[in-house]
């Protein structure tokens, strides 16, 4: 079991970053702001224009500190890192298995059986929860959203095409996003979801999903990176250059729990409201700097969390969740697995 560690996420426009000893220090206009010590580190996220000094960047890489970079509003830019760990022929297995159609297509069942199951279960959970304050238009969508996936769930684990499977995605991909504001109780209109839109978001729940997504797949490229695995091969997303596919696939099983029931608990107990968010001139909605800052606590407190882990039958913080799913797919392509097992919210 790997200990949690830190991620420091920096947001301050002009930050510098150096370091002292064993510490990084964080300078402002010439002024000592922040020191943390860094034994406790795992990554470093620097948000906007903050800059690092080459011993710092140098220290993190002997040390294994993965440091990214991100835009203002959290797109990835670029992440430096020291040499990659991990077992070539895991990665030869990796790379073998991504080629052959009916291996990948077996990896990709479960990595959807498990987003489809995760999806239903924000869904259910709000049917739950808040029945009984539910409009009767509102709860008759969730259900039949909720009944949609589950069909759309058992139908993916008998289907060994790639292309039916991404077919099968984005038909579950309709029916979650097509209810996903009924699960918004705010009436403020400008925080109602009208659908999802990411280059750029154009509304501020999705500004607030896409910069949710950027968080957990740093972890989950984390998390790939820890287990061996390359993170730019995937299974589901196809290979682009730049682009973290697995990271991508890993991302989609975490989605609900990590991003989309995190965003709807934010707005719905009115941590965020309207002031939160900037309308750039291009109509890009953007989560303000202050904004990021209370985002990105509540989401360092989502992942300190404990859930029990139903294929471990463990209770585990939600934080390590990728690790260990990062782990389990790792184990399934040395063969010490027959599937690999996704993860299940419950």
């Amino acid at each position: 079991m790997r200990r949690q560690l830190n991620t420091l996420y920096v947001t301050t426009d002009g930050a510098w970053l150096r370091k002292d000893g064993e510490n990084i220090v964080m300078d402002v206009e010439g002024e000592t702001r922040a020191r943390l010590p860094m034994h406790m580190l795992q990554g470093l996220v620097c948000y906007g224009r903050v800059m690092a000094s080459p011993a710092l960047l140098g220290h993190c890489a002997e040390h294994g500190i993965t440091v990214s970079f991100l835009t203002p509003n959290g797109r990835f830019l670029a992440r430096m890192e020291g040499p990659v760990s991990g077992n070539v022929l895991l990665r030869r297995q990796q790379y073998r298995c991504t080629d052959d159609p009916v291996q990948c297509a077996a990896v990709v069942q479960h990595l959807l059986a498990g987003k489809f199951f995760n999806q239903r279960a924000v869904i259910g959970r709000a049917l739950r929860d808040h029945s009984e304050k539910l409009a009767p238009e509102d709860d008759a969508a969730l259900t039949h959203a909720y009944q949609r996936l589950s069909r759309i769930g058992d139908k993916v684990l008998g289907e060994l095409s790639l292309d039916v499977l991404r077919g099968l995605e984005g038909e579950a991909a309709q029916a979650y996003f097509g209810v996903f504001d009924h699960l918004i109780r705010v009436d403020n209109p400008v925080l109602r979801f009208k659908g999802r839109s990411r280059r750029p978001p154009l509304d501020a729940v999705n500004a607030l999903l896409s910069f949710l997504y950027t968080l957990v797949t740093h972890d989950c490229r984390s998390a790939l990176e820890t287990a061996g695995l390359d993170p730019a091969v995937g299974f589901l997303h196809r290979d682009r250059p730049g682009r973290p596919s697995l990271a991508l696939d890993l991302l989609e099983e975490f989605r609900p729990l990590m991003a989309d029931r995190l965003a709807l608990s934010l707005i719905n107990r009115r941590q965020l409201s309207e002031r939160d968010f900037k309308v750039m001139d291009s109509g890009a909605v953007l989560l303000k700097e202050d904004s990021r800052k209370n985002v990105l606590v509540a989401y360092q407190e989502r992942k300190r969390e404990e859930l029990r882990h139903a294929f471990i039958e463990e209770k585990v913080e939600i934080g390590l969740i990728p690790f260990i799913q990062a782990q389990l797919l790792a184990r399934h392509l040395r063969g010490d697995l027959d599937a690999y097992p996704p993860f299940l919210w419950k």
